[in-house]
């Protein structure tokens, strides 16, 4: 199958994963990457697109001929700096690509949120992330899938030793993390990104929001 796939946020820990995803997939014959810094692999379908995500729109040529827009994008407060650089990057960048996509008649955009997104949350977190995901539905694509993951397990590439503490902590006591605590298990990004995929593949029309139990199901069944 001719099927083109687009990941921007590829050099994180969702991102890298859903680039594994892609690459290993017979049904993409494509697979591209917007990212500031190269990933280092060598891969046939492989094509990399080394920008500045201030000149975004100087890359809309990258987004024509695709199918399917992955959005791993996300950073942290403390490592953006600042609410503004968050905000930049959480739901700015995102945005600009929706928009780019649907230029270019992309069909569909599957992108990272958060649990707990919420637009009228006192939470700045979980407010920008219900932010993002509102914006990006208003953009029209054809096709957009908002995954809300809880707390994400893997190893990265930065050093976040709270999100590590937290993680060992919900391992420790993951029997008592079901029923209405399912929405808020530590998930593994294998298991998100492996859901992405699947959603991707399915090829259901409109806006669609996967919680965390959800991500858990579509991703873990997956892996056995």
């Amino acid at each position: 199958m001719d099927r083109k796939g687009l990941i921007i946020g590829a050099t994180g820990l969702v991102g890298g994963l859903i680039v594994r995803e892609l690459l290993e997939n017979p049904a993409y014959s494509e697979v591209k990457v917007l990212t500031r810094t190269s990933l280092g692999i060598r891969h046939p379908k492989l094509t990399e697109h080394v920008i500045s995500w201030a000149e975004l729109e100087q890359s809309a040529h990258v987004f024509e001929g695709v199918h399917d827009l992955y959005c791993a994008l996300g950073t942290t407060i403390k490592k953006a700096g600042s609410q503004d650089r968050f905000r930049l990057v959480d739901l700015e960048y995102p945005l600009q690509a929706a928009r780019l996509a649907r230029q270019a008649g992309v069909v569909q955009m599957l992108a990272v949120s958060s649990a707990g997104a919420n637009p009228r949350s006192r939470i700045f977190y979980s407010r920008t992330k219900g932010e993002a995901e509102e914006a990006l539905a208003e953009v029209g694509l054809p096709a957009l899938h908002l995954f809300r993951p809880s707390l994400i397990l893997g190893e990265r590439s930065d050093r976040r030793v709270g999100e590590r503490a937290a993680a060992a902590l919900m391992k420790l006591t993951s029997p008592i993390w079901n029923g209405r605590l399912s929405a808020y298990r530590a998930i593994p990004a294998a298991f998100i990104a492996k859901a992405m995929v699947r959603i991707a593949l399915a090829g259901a029309g409109g806006v669609h929001v996967y919680p965390n139990e959800v991500i858990h199901a579509l991703g873990s069944d997956l892996t056995q």
